[in-house]
Formats: C-alpha cells, structure tokens, sequence
C-alpha cells in the first residue's frame, strides 16, 4: 500500500496566513503533496477562497465580487478567488476543494475553474464538502470529477454517504478514525483522509491505521513522519 498524501488544510496555514496565496505557494516548499482550500461563492458567482463566509464583517455570498475584492486579508493580501488560488498552487501538486457554499446556478463555473482553460487543472482537482447534495450534484453535472464527503461523526453505516454521492473519498475528523473505518472503507475500494492532523503522535497513529492522506497545517512535520514511516 503506498504511503499516505500530505495535504495542507488551507495551504501551509501552519506558517502562513490560512487560505492566502502566500499558504498556498509555501505548501509544496513545506513538503506537501496536496493542497485543501475552502471555496464560498459571491452573490454575481465568483468563486472566492475563504474558510468563513464573513470576511471582515462582509458576508461572501451576499456581496458582489467587486465589494469582496476591496477587502483584505490579516497578511495585506486581498481575498483570493478560486482562479487566483489554483495559479498560486504548484502546478504539481493535487488541489482539493471544500465546497462550503454553492448554489446550483453556479455550479458551472465552478466545474469550469476546475478544469481550467484547455484542462490545464483537470484531473488534478476534486472536490467535497460537507453539503453531500452539493457533492450528489456537482458528480451528476461531471461524472469524472474526484468527489469526497466530509464527516465529523462516526457513521454506523460508512459507505452510504459515498454511494449516495458518487464520492469515493471520506473525509474524517482524525480523532474518530479507527482500524474498523478504515478496513471497511478499503475494503470497498475507497479512500480514508483525516483532518485536521497537527500533532506527531497523532500522524503516526493514523499513519499505522493506513490512512490515504493526513491533512493538517504543518505539512512539512507529516511530510517527516510519512517518509519515516515503512512502506
């Protein structure tokens, strides 16, 4: 079994300033593999990179992109769009979008962003999110695109949420991962990842559980225990 990804949850936010084009360009220099990033859709469609739906007391999807683009991150950098994020990420490592709002009239765009101009992203992103309807959705428009659904409960019943979206990764709250999710989930041919992985022991425990990817905001300190660890 290969070893599992390193992500970095909101770029290298361990170092820079979550969800920034500088956390996103430190992520391959920190040692990830992977990069996670929170998307939010502004009220005219355009898809801006931010964990929360306020910023500086401005709601994203209640705003005109225009009026989001005058608002400034603590780092002095302005918000990000989806467009300005995937150009900042290293073109080598894999990008992986949490869909945290997205009404149905602009899931094109977003499907659009994805695969960038002549595929110049495609088969490097995917997608998940907490809203299963918006993974069911999105699976439904682009049967090819990678999907995941994210959990942070212990289901009794792991691979229905999957089937029911297509999705073939399950994104885990790292401290509810135990040998039994992750056996049933290889045993269906799916992926486990767990979030949000900061401390050693902890990756080493998931590591051994054999998670598919650790996602967490010191990429570089998993990126030292998964080589360290046996193939």
């Amino acid at each position: 079994m290969s070893k599992p990804l390193v992500i970095a949850h909101r770029g290298a936010s361990g170092y820079e300033y979550e969800n920034s084009r500088a956390a996103f360009r430190a992520a391959r220099v920190r040692g990830a593999d992977a990069v996670e990033l929170d998307v939010h859709a502004a009220a005219d469609g355009v898809l801006f990179v931010h964990h929360d739906e306020v910023v500086s007391g401005t709601h994203i999807t209640r705003s005109s992109a225009a009026q989001i683009r005058t608002l400034r991150l603590p780092n002095g950098e302005s918000v990000p769009t989806l467009d300005d994020a995937l150009a900042a990420i290293d073109a080598a490592l894999h990008v992986f979008v949490e869909v945290k709002s997205l009404p149905p009239s602009c899931d094109d765009r977003l499907l659009a962003a994805l695969e960038g101009d002549g595929g110049a992203h495609g088969g490097r992103c995917a997608v998940h999110s907490f809203d299963h309807r918006i993974v069911q959705r999105l699976g439904r428009a682009r049967p090819t695109l990678a999907r995941g659904v994210l959990l942070a409960s212990y289901p009794l019943r792991p691979l229905d949420a999957l089937e029911d979206t297509g999705a073939t990764v399950l994104w885990e709250e790292q401290t509810l991962i135990d040998a039994a999710l992750v056996d049933t989930l290889h045993r269906a041919g799916r992926r486990i990842y767990a979030w949000t992985v900061n401390d050693p022991d902890d990756m080493r425990r998931l590591v051994a559980l054999r998670v598919d990817g650790l996602c967490g905001n010191v990429p570089d300190v998993a990126r030292r225990v998964v080589d360290a660890s046996p193939a």
